[in-house]
């Protein structure tokens, strides 16, 4: 929503009232009646987009849109800013604990502990960023193996090591959930039972009129007037789907949640003998959040602070304009929130049947295909936080925040800065250093990944490497070197190709270089 612009004020708009005319002296009574137009106006067109689907499928769609319509009066219900500034305290000094005091168990208790253990995955994203069609988890990120088969290399090597039984369970959305069944079909020789359930799917409201886009239920039909409302909807839908009874009644504990293309995410031992093992607190902590230290390129990302003495995930969507800058600030805020979870299954259970699970709404815009502009109401997994007793921050090493957004980053976890053991990326000891370095390659030529492959003889050598930026039409022969801060900018309409062997160290590459055979 523009900046400014409240969910009322569209409202009184629909209702007749601008901006410049006086409300009714009691305005009051006339908002909240306003409001309660607009939930039930909308309430009846989920009702006539219901009607358009079969009738055996009709109870659960209810339900679903029952949870659409919740959420929907709630952001009409929110005026100014989500958030008090001045209410924010200073992190308590327990709140976040640094991995380094954790302690390790003992081999003899690791399988009983895995057995209390569920792994989840977020895999709702497609990889349409990256050029690439259908899920984003059957992406090829090192040795021809997806985020997928790693994930699972991962827990079957834990399993095998332990004789535990470790479940994967993938929350897919509808523009992934069927091409994930078919894929996870060629898993099943592996000790690895797998589980799929799907999130929700809502519909894209109008801003001009806050009605849903849709003409009917037929999500195929219109994929673009449906969205799945971010990973905050795994609480509901994780339990509607039975797994999360099904995994208390095996005396199951935790589960760990994460991000699919987060590389770094794999179940670590430390963080859950903290929560099931000898080293289990007398209190319980229902909710572990791993962050990791601030830097100048993770500005943007959620941190933690303590407000009306809990600690909660504070996003940039939830900062008032005039307080951006103490939210970027590295001084101010020091960690981020890496998205890795790990929660309590009773805990999730009793927030949900007690109904104290509360979510900030994220507002975001989009533009259809059509110029029809759209809002989709979404929350975040990690800002339920708050709802949960003895909540701490685990502050992790980075190397557990190794996700793939985009072509640079695959240039990294391709490389030989990493060297891939039972489906983990572990950094190579050649590494002088534990950071990883920054890389920035120009979204005109490198944005695809089948243009970003193609561009590389192979992958260059950068474990001495600190900063790299490529713009424009580039090229790398086999067995370059790159080391140091290296700037390769070819001018538009010129083409520079880094020759085979080429050792290039701290150096400025522009202009027009080609290599021709002859």
């Amino acid at each position: 929503m523009p900046s400014g612009i409240r969910p009322i004020d569209v409202l009184l708009e629909r209702a007749g009232v601008r901006g410049h005319q006086r409300a009714p002296s009691d305005s009051k009574e006339f908002h909240e009646v306003t409001k309660r137009d607009a939930l039930r106006l909308l309430e009846h067109d989920v009702d006539r987009l219901l009607e358009t689907t079969e009738k055996a499928r009709q109870p659960a769609l209810k339900a679903e849109m029952g949870r659409f319509a919740d959420l929907f009066g709630r952001f009409i219900q929110e005026e100014g800013p989500a958030l008090d500034w001045n209410k924010i305290q200073k992190l308590p000094e327990n709140a976040v604990m640094n991995y380094s005091n954790l302690k390790s168990p003992k081999n003899e208790q690791i399988r009983n502990m895995l057995d209390k253990l569920v792994v989840i995955k977020l895999n709702g994203g497609l990889g349409t960023s990256m050029g690439c069609h259908g899920p984003k988890s059957v992406i090829p990120v090192r040795s021809d193996l997806t985020f997928l088969d790693l994930t699972v290399q991962q827990i079957e090597h834990l399993n095998k090591t332990y004789d535990a039984n470790v479940p994967l369970v993938l929350m897919n959305s509808f523009n992934t959930d069927e091409d994930t069944e078919k894929i996870v079909r060629k898993y099943k020789g592996f000790r690895v039972q797998i589980h799929t359930f799907n999130q929700s799917c809502f519909p894209r409201i109008s801003r001009e009129h806050y009605l849903p886009v849709a003409k009917d239920f037929d999500v195929e039909k219109d994929m673009e007037a449906w969205y799945p409302p971010g990973h905050g909807d795994f609480y509901d839908t994780f339990r509607n789907s039975g797994l999360l009874k099904k995994f208390i009644e095996e005396g199951r504990e935790y589960c760990f949640l994460s991000n699919i293309d987060n590389l770094g995410a794999t179940v670590d031992l430390n963080i859950l003998n903290k929560l099931v093992g000898e080293e289990r607190a007398t209190t319980p902590v229902e909710f572990v959040m791993e962050v990791t230290d601030k830097t100048r390129a993770d500005v943007k990302g959620g941190t933690l602070i303590q407000m009306e003495n809990k600690l909660r995930l504070l996003e940039i969507a939830q900062v008032p304009p005039e307080h951006v800058d103490d939210f970027k600030s590295v001084k101010t805020f020091k960690f981020f929130n890496t998205n890795n979870i790990w929660a309590n299954l009773a805990a999730i259970d009793r927030v949900l049947r007690e109904r104290t699970l509360n979510m900030e709404i994220i507002v975001n815009n989009k533009t259809l295909e059509n110029g029809t502009r759209v809002i989709q109401l979404e929350t975040a997994v990690g800002a339920a936080m708050k709802c949960f007793d003895g909540a701490i921050g685990i502050n992790v090493p980075r190397s557990r925040f190794l996700p793939v957004k985009k072509s640079s980053d695959l240039l990294l976890v391709m490389s030989n800065l990493y060297t891939l053991k039972n489906g983990s990326l572990v950094m190579s000891p050649q590494r002088m250093f534990p950071t990883t370095p920054l890389v920035k390659l120009g979204e005109n030529h490198f944005s695809k990944v089948k243009e970003f492959l193609g561009r590389f003889a192979n992958i260059p050598d950068i474990i001495e490497l600190d900063h790299l930026t490529v713009s424009g039409d580039v090229t790398f022969g086999r067995g370059v070197s790159l080391r140091g801060t290296v700037i390769i900018i070819a001018n538009y309409g010129d083409r520079i190709d880094i020759p085979a062997g080429a050792i290039l160290e701290n150096k400025i590459v522009s202009g027009n270089m080609r290599i021709l055979d002859h």
